[in-house]
């Protein structure tokens, strides 16, 4: 297209060369002129063109963007359930701008981990629990998916809770009633909806974890307050902080997430048709990794960035005004109120965004939670297993995912207050990973599983790193435990 507008000129300059030269002695400036404004309207039409063609690249690289955000993108808004926000508002309202420090240390942490993760599915075609079966023993396996279906199903009871209390600040039902409902919803829509559509709805209800940012640039903030206490570490870690600072690492990495990432990759590649399902393997290529790799990025900057936020967010609307403890959903929902301050009947609104927020993350994220739990199951026994296949030929795999959700609910009664049930959700997935991030560093750097597609020295000093940092983190709480300094 540029050759063509560069010809265009050349031709209107001979185009007036050549009338000079033949008709030197005669009057032809009108001429001249005429042929000048031609040129200028074929210029003006060949950029236009020129623009058209750019526009229609660019809206091709953005629609080739979106369709390679997947696994990934699904993942990151999930991490950011319930279970992570109650966590992460309990820090900003217990302990104010404190504990952001430690999200530049857990943010590459997370990104290697889920990297490998989405890499180990890529290359294997396979789940994490069915990689397991074939290259370890069956005790490592078990123990395994026991640690992921024990920590997925208080995870998804906690959820559950939340979304009950949450719609109960706006609504007159009782809490029970609410959790039944979202429970029966949520396996009804993962039996008999379409993964991909029901996909498709993942990916935008995400965009609930936007009020969060938007409440903190309109309260507006001491910025350069907020990048210092980002990178500076306290002087003093208590017992309260240590407990939130090992539930906000269970929160983020979460064992669930390992699971979920591994299997939703192989999916993807079984509906791109990378991989078919007769055991050959998958057709990887480097543009493929790149783009698992992008899908992460952003999955896992979605979850970082919007969990910094919340805490930004109730260190200056509660612990600013004396609120350091969150009790109830009303008292976390308090931090929204700046959002919709002009309007009238601002706190109800602010309830109003909060559960919309809540109920739309939970339904993110409790069938991540359940579906994670069926994968490891059905891959562990052999069961058949996907989202891609409908209820009929994966019966075991959708009432795994059933009776996951269903346990999950029960535990909705038997007392035990949300708030703390959420925050102490965070704590036992931050336990329960260790091992199992161990596994994920020697799988992802084992050359007869990963071949040439190992983990790189970066990702596995990450990697490996994440399973220190955590290991060490659960050690120092039980010891505050064992010697009653809690």
């Amino acid at each position: 297209m540029i050759i063509i507008v560069l010809r265009s000129d050349i031709i209107v300059e001979a185009m007036i060369d050549s009338l000079y030269y033949t008709s030197s002695t005669m009057e032809n400036n009108k001429t001249v002129q005429n042929i000048e404004k031609a040129g200028k309207k074929i210029y003006t039409a060949e950029m236009h063109a020129l623009n058209i063609t750019r526009h229609h690249i660019n809206r091709k690289r953005f629609n080739r963007f979106l369709r390679i955000l997947g696994p990934g993108l699904v993942t990151g808004a999930a991490d950011d359930d319930p279970s992570g926000i109650a966590t992460y508002s309990q820090a900003g309202a217990r302990f104010g701008f404190s504990l952001l420090w430690v999200f530049p240390i857990i943010f590459p942490m997370l990104l290697a981990v889920q990297e490998s993760c989405a890499r180990i599915g890529a290359v294997t075609g396979k789940g994490l629990a069915a990689v397991i079966k074939d290259h370890y023993s069956k005790s490592l396996l078990y123990g395994a998916v026991a640690l992921v279906v024990i920590a997925n199903t208080i995870n998804i009871g906690a959820d559950l809770g939340a979304m009950a209390a949450a719609m109960h600040l706006v609504t007159p039902l009782p809490i029970a009633i609410w959790a039944i409902i979202f429970a029966i919803v949520i396996v009804l829509l993962e039996i008999f909806v379409s993964y991909k559509r029901y996909a498709k709805i993942l990916k935008w209800l995400a965009i609930s974890l936007f009020a969060y940012p938007i409440t903190a640039f309109l309260i507006g903030q001491n910025w350069g307050d907020i990048i210092r206490a980002t990178f500076t570490f306290p002087k003093k870690l208590g017992f309260d902080m240590v407990y939130l600072y090992v539930a906000i690492l269970g929160t983020t990495i979460s064992p669930y997430l390992f699971f979920w990432d591994t299997s939703e990759t192989v999916e993807n590649e079984i509906q791109s048709r990378r991989l078919g399902e007769h055991g050959k393997p998958p057709i990887i290529t480097k543009h493929y990794l790149k783009s698992l790799r992008t899908d992460n990025l952003v999955g896992m900057t979605l979850t970082s960035v919007t969990a910094w936020f919340i805490v930004i967010v109730c260190a200056s609307v509660l612990f600013a005004n004396g609120t350091t403890e969150i009790r109830t959903a009303a008292d976390a929902a308090r931090a929204l109120e700046p959002l919709v301050q002009s309007f009238p009947h601002a706190g109800m609104i602010a309830k109003a965004l909060f559960s919309v927020g809540i109920v739309g993350i939970g339904l993110l994220a409790i069938p991540v939670l359940a579906g994670s739990s069926s994968y490891a199951i059905s891959e562990a026994v052999g069961w058949k297993e996907g989202l891609r296949k409908k209820y009929k030929r994966a019966k075991p795999f959708y009432l795994v995912i059933v009776g996951a959700t269903l346990v999950g609910l029960l535990l909705n009664f038997i007392g035990v207050d949300p708030i703390q049930a959420l925050i102490f959700t965070a704590v036992f997935n931050a336990i329960a990973a260790v091992p199992l991030l161990l596994l994920i560093a020697r799988i992802g750097n084992n050359k007869n599983i990963m071949g040439e597609y190992r983990n790189s020295v970066l990702s596995n000093t990450f990697v490996r790193l994440t399973f220190g940092v955590m290991a060490v983190s659960a050690v120092i709480l039980f010891y505050a435990l064992a010697t009653g300094k809690a």
